[in-house]
C-alpha cells in the first residue's frame, strides 16, 4: 500500500486558555479566588487592584476595566436598596469583614493567644508547691503526657519503661506523682478514665458533699457510669438501692461536672466566611445581590497600557500578551460573579418559602432544575454552589445547602429531606422526656401528616442531626 495524504473534516471541542481560566475561577472559593488573583498580580504588571478611593473617581485604566467586577453589568438581578422594614442595613458587609487591620479576603482565623495552655497552667501551679526537685520533675513528666482533654491515656508502667535503668524510676513513684498532679486545677485533670475524672471532681471538698445524692453520684461515677450513660434507671435503682428522687438529684449533680477538664485551655480557631451573595426582601420580593466586599476590583494599569500601545517588535508582543491576559482575567472574574448571581437568584426564587418560614418549608431541589432554568450544564451549577455562601435573614448558608433529595407524600407531591429533618427536630424537641418518641413512632406521626418516610430513613436523618436514640433520650 502506497502512502497517501487524505483530508478529513471533523468537529471537536477545544478548551482555549481563556475558557480554562473561566472554569477554574468558577470553582474557586472566595479565599482561593483572592489567592489566585494575588498570584496573577505578582506575575502580570498590566493588572492592578482598584482602590476603593479610586473606584468612585473614574480615573485610570480602560473604561471596561475600571468598573467594579460583576457590578452594574449584571442583567439578572438589579441591585436595589433595602426597604425600611428590613433588618439588613447598608453596612452589613462591614460587620462580616471586620476592620481593615485584620482583614484578609475570605476565611480568617483568630487564636486566643492570651489564653495559657493546659500544660502552662499546670506548671505555674507546680512551681508554687513544696515538692522536691525529683518529684516536681516526675509531675512535669506526667504533665507532658496529658492529652488535650487533660487525660493520662498512657499507663504508668509504660511511662516508667521508657527510661533507662540508671534513672531508677518505678511505677509506684509515678503513681505518687500522679496524685500530686490530680490535686492541681482544673479538677479532674490527670484522670485515666471518664469515671475517674468525675470522681476527682466529686471528691473536691464542698458544701453538701455528705448529702445522699452526692454519695450516690460518687458511687455511680466509680462503678455504674455505663448504666447511667445507657439511661438504665431501673438497674441503677436496683444495684444502688436508691429511690427515684435521690437518683434524679445524683444525675443532675453528675451533669454539672466537666468530663473534659482540659478542653477549656484548647486553642479554638473561629472561622469566618464572607458571603458571596446577600438576600433581602424588597417590596415583598426576595432579591439576591452580590456582596461588594466579596468582589475584587481589578483594572488595567494605565501606564502599562500606554507602554503597550507604543511598543514595537519582540518586547511589544510580550507586553501585548500580558495586557490581553489581564483583560481575560477581568472579564472572567466578572463572568464568575454574574453566574453566581444568576444561580443564587434562581435558588431564591424556588426557596422563598424557606426564607419566609424556615427549614420546614424547604422544597426539594436538584442541580438539574437550576441548570435547565438557566440554560447551563449541571457541572457548572455544581461548581457555582461549592464553597459559595449566601447570607439570608435566617443565617449564612453554602449554596449547596438549598439542594436536597425528596421524599414522597400521600398527595403525590414531594417533601425535602431538609424539611423532614426540621420536622424530626421539632418532634424530638417537644417530646415527653419520660416517654421519648421512637423512630417508628416519628415515622407514624409524619405518615399521619401525609409524609411517607421509612423508619430506617428516620434513623438516618436523626443520626445526621446528632440526636441520640430513644433509650439515650429517656429521663427520670
Amino acid at each position: 500500500m502506497k502512502p497517501s495524504l487524505q483530508f478529513r473534516l471533523s468537529q471537536h471541542l477545544t478548551l482555549t486558555p481563556q475558557l480554562q481560566q473561566s472554569i477554574r475561577l468558577l470553582q474557586l472559593s472566595t479565599v482561593e479566588l483572592n489567592q489566585e488573583i494575588d498570584r496573577l498580580l505578582m506575575e502580570n504588571p498590566a493588572l492592578e487592584r482598584e482602590d476603593h478611593e479610586d473606584a468612585g473617581s473614574g480615573g485610570g485604566g480602560e473604561a471596561a476595566a475600571q468598573a467594579p467586577v460583576a457590578g452594574s453589568g449584571s442583567t439578572t438581578t438589579p441591585t436595589e436598596p433595602a426597604p425600611a422594614e428590613t433588618d439588613w442595613s447598608a453596612d452589613i458587609a462591614s460587620n462580616w469583614r471586620g476592620t481593615a487591620d485584620d482583614e484578609e479576603d475570605g476565611d480568617r482565623n483568630f487564636g486566643t493567644a492570651e489564653t495559657p495552655t493546659l500544660r502552662d497552667h499546670l506548671r505555674s501551679q507546680l512551681s508554687l508547691t513544696n515538692l522536691s526537685e525529683r518529684d516536681r520533675a516526675l509531675v512535669e513528666l506526667l504533665i507532658d503526657a496529658l492529652d488535650e482533654d487533660g487525660y493520662l491515656t498512657q499507663p504508668l508502667e509504660e511511662i516508667a519503661a521508657l527510661f533507662s535503668a540508671e534513672a531508677e524510676m518505678e511505677a509506684e513513684e509515678l503513681a505518687i506523682a500522679l496524685r500530686h498532679l490530680q490535686n492541681l486545677e482544673p479538677a479532674g485533670v490527670g484522670a485515666r478514665s471518664p469515671g475517674e475524672c468525675l470522681c476527682l471532681q466529686l471528691r473536691v471538698p464542698c458544701e453538701g458533699d455528705d448529702a445522699p445524692s452526692h454519695v450516690l453520684a460518687l458511687q455511680i461515677a466509680e462503678k455504674h457510669l455505663e448504666l447511667l450513660a445507657g439511661r438504665d434507671y431501673t438497674r441503677l435503682k436496683s444495684v444502688t438501692g436508691a429511690n427515684e428522687e435521690t437518683l434524679r438529684a445524683a444525675q443532675r449533680l453528675i451533669q454539672t461536672l466537666n468530663p473534659r477538664p482540659g478542653a477549656a485551655f484548647a486553642r479554638i480557631e473561629a472561622r469566618y466566611v464572607i458571603p458571596d451573595v446577600v438576600v433581602r426582601k424588597s417590596k415583598n420580593v426576595w432579591r439576591a445581590n452580590l456582596n461588594p466586599d466579596a468582589m475584587p476590583r481589578l483594572r488595567i494599569n494605565r501606564l502599562y497600557a500606554e507602554i503597550a500601545a507604543g511598543a514595537r517588535g519582540g518586547s511589544g508582543a510580550s507586553v501585548s500578551s500580558q495586557l490581553q491576559e489581564a483583560r481575560w482575567l477581568i472579564k472572567n472574574v466578572q463572568q464568575r460573579f454574574e453566574t453566581i448571581l444568576r444561580v443564587s437568584q434562581a435558588i431564591v426564587d424556588r426557596q422563598r418559602h424557606f426564607l419566609e418560614h424556615g427549614e420546614v418549608a424547604m422544597r426539594p431541589l436538584v442541580l438539574r432544575e437550576i441548570a435547565g432554568t438557566l440554560g447551563l450544564h449541571e457541572s457548572t451549577i455544581s461548581r457555582v454552589t461549592t464553597q459559595k455562601f449566601m447570607a439570608t435573614p435566617r443565617g449564612t448558608f453554602e449554596l449547596k445547602y438549598f439542594f436536597g433529595s425528596h421524599v414522597a407524600t400521600e398527595a403525590g407531591g414531594a417533601a425535602s429531606s431538609t424539611a423532614i429533618r426540621a420536622l424530626i427536630k421539632q418532634l424530638v424537641g417537644a417530646e415527653d422526656a419520660k416517654a421519648p418518641l421512637s423512630d417508628s413512632r416519628i415515622a407514624q406521626i409524619l405518615g399521619e401528616q401525609g409524609i411517607v418516610v421509612a423508619r430506617r430513613t428516620i434513623a438516618k436523618y436523626r443520626e445526621s442531626l446528632q440526636i441520640p436514640a430513644v433509650n439515650q433520650r429517656k429521663a427520670l
